[in-house]
């Protein structure tokens, strides 16, 4: 490339790692809503919307475990998921 700053440099970070990191902490995270007796559907909503993190137990610690996620990749996970499983099924 040389010194020619004009040049557009593709920087991708491996989609699948943070996948697999995101959707382990939201399984860790629905878990420990389940165990403290919160719905974790609402909850988790809440969170993503809001970006608050009172909406997430610190049971299991949680909390702590779902702010090293940006909610942007959470969601893409979600939605991710979503589509692959309304695909399969042809919802």
């Amino acid at each position: 490339m040389g010194d020619n700053h004009e040049e557009t440099v593709l920087f991708k970070v491996e989609g699948e790692e943070v996948d697999n990191k995101a959707r382990k902490i939201l399984v860790t995270v629905y878990q420990a809503l389940k165990e403290k007796g919160y719905n974790p559907l609402n909850q988790l909503v809440g969170y993503l919307l809001s970006g608050d993190p009172a909406y997430i137990t610190s049971h299991q610690n949680a909390r702590s475990l779902i702010r090293q996620v940006e909610r942007d990749e959470l969601l893409e996970e979600v939605v991710g998921i979503y589509l692959k499983l309304a695909e399969k099924d042809k919802l």
